[in-house]
C-alpha cells in the first residue's frame, strides 16, 4: 500500500468521518478550496485502484466506504514518517520533544503512562 497524496489525504478524511457515502454528499465537505463533483469522484476511483476505498453498486451509483482505518493509516504512514524522520525513529524523543514544548501537561504524561502500565 502506498502513502497519498495531499488531496487523497484530504478525501480520506471525509470518508473515515462520514464512514460511507456518494460522492455528491462528499462534495459540499470541501469548502477551501471547494471541489468540483468531477474531481471528488476521480480521487474516490484513484483511492479505490489503491485499495483505500470499496464501494456498493446501485445501479449506476456508487457509495463507498474506506476499506483502511484511519488508525492503521496514521501508523502505517504518518506516525512513522514523523518519528522516523525528526525524531530518529524514538517514540520517546516524540514525547520528550512535546514535554520539553510544552504542549503536553505532567498530567497528560501521567495518563499515557497509566494507559502503557494498563497493557501490560
Amino acid at each position: 500500500m502506498e502513502k497519498l497524496t495531499a488531496k487523497e489525504e484530504e478525501v480520506m478524511q471525509v470518508l473515515w468521518k462520514m464512514e460511507q457515502g456518494y460522492v455528491k454528499d462528499m462534495v459540499p465537505q470541501f469548502t477551501n478550496p471547494p471541489l468540483h463533483y468531477n474531481t471528488v469522484s476521480t480521487i474516490v476511483r484513484n483511492l479505490e485502484e489503491k485499495g483505500y476505498v470499496g464501494h456498493r453498486a446501485y445501479g449506476n451509483t456508487h457509495e463507498y466506504y474506506p476499506i483502511i482505518t484511519k488508525e492503521d493509516y496514521q501508523n502505517r504512514f504518518v506516525l512513522k514518517k514523523v518519528v522516523g524522520d525528526y525524531f530518529d525513529n524514538s517514540y520517546k524523543n516524540l514525547v520528550s520533544y512535546f514535554a520539553q514544548n510544552e504542549k503536553i501537561s505532567a498530567d497528560e504524561l501521567r495518563e499515557i503512562l497509566a494507559m502503557i502500565e494498563q497493557k501490560k
